[in-house]
């Protein structure tokens, strides 16, 4: 059964990854209200948002008279109150500050309406940390976008241990219907998937360019034409530097290196496979994809073809 679609939708910070969600939201034709206490940020989102959302519409990834209907109930929210009040789904969006979160969602639980979905688009911490003030654990859960949210489908959904299996549902059709690709998580893992993964690519990448084997702009060129997460139009020292907004890298990296770092940490250390992880790691992948190959490897090649076409016609335009 397909759930009803959300009434309205609340997303509480306007940086980046909020105005994302809510330019995503606004160009299905969602009512979204934004809203931020930086009053600054907040007034930055109020033409932000429209333009990402407008956006969408050049790159064929949204329809005109869609965007305009979602612009038309795009609200800045006045206070917490006025913002949360009435939506059936709750975004918080702010810096990856633990305890600035937990205090935020102890607040919108207490004015949010009992049906409420609540998220964090927190980017590696676990569910029972961020949602450590909440009551009502069995409607929370945590939905990390990759940047921008409104152009990059993947979204990896990270369910608590008291997250109950309608809210997984629940976040799930509503992510479909937005057209992302939610991921779910078994288990939450510091850093999740794509963080974890992230790191470890970009930590070679870093290291590379220390060393001097390449340049910034050829490595990242370099990755760009490789399979690497997300990083299929820009490479990762320039996705980065783009994600932070005009703060760049060294704004990135004043608010998200520590993270990092703690990522860094725990990364797999090892450098060969004993003989009974090679024969799980063989065992696993080979049930995941019996009967599968010759399918999948038609599908590998056609999406290759297509984001080479589509890189190819980018440069020249």
């Amino acid at each position: 059964m397909t759930a009803a679609l959300p009434r309205k939708v609340a997303v509480i910070g306007a940086g980046d990854i909020g105005c994302g969600w809510a330019a995503l939201c606004a160009s299905a034709g969602w009512p979204v209200t934004i809203y931020d206490t930086n009053a600054r940020v907040a007034e930055r989102a109020f033409n932000e948002v429209p333009r990402r959302a407008r956006a969408l519409v050049a790159l064929d990834r949204a329809t005109q008279g869609i965007v305009e209907r979602g612009l038309l109930e795009y609200r800045q929210g006045r206070s917490l109150l006025q913002a949360v009040q009435d939506a059936d789904w709750v975004i918080e969006a702010i810096s990856e500050d633990l305890l600035a979160k937990q205090r935020l969602l102890e607040s919108i639980e207490g004015v949010a309406s009992e049906g409420a979905l609540l998220s964090t688009s927190s980017s590696g911490f676990a569910p029972h940390d961020v949602f450590g003030r909440v009551r009502r654990l069995d409607r929370c859960i945590v939905a990390h976008p990759l940047n921008p949210p409104e152009l990059i489908p993947l979204v990896e959904l990270v369910p608590g241990p008291q997250t109950s299996a309608s809210t997984v549902a629940r976040a799930q059709e509503y992510l479909r219907q937005l057209g992302r690709i939610p991921t779910l998580l078994k288990k939450s893992v510091p850093g999740y998937v794509v963080g974890r993964i992230s790191a470890a690519v970009w930590r070679e990448c870093i290291d590379l360019v220390l060393q001097g084997v390449m340049s910034v702009d050829d490595l990242d060129r370099a990755v760009s034409l490789g399979p690497a997460l997300g990083w299929a139009a820009a490479g990762p020292h320039l996705t980065y530097h783009l994600g932070a907004g005009p703060e760049g890298v060294r704004g990135f990296l004043q608010h998200l290196l520590a993270t990092f770092e703690e990522r860094w940490g725990q990364l797999a250390t090892w450098s060969r496979l004993e003989p009974e992880q090679e024969r799980a790691l063989v065992q696993l992948i080979e049930q995941a994809y019996k009967g599968k190959v010759d399918f999948l490897r038609d599908a590998r090649d056609r999406r290759l073809s297509a984001m080479l076409k589509a890189l190819e016609r980018a440069r020249t335009t």
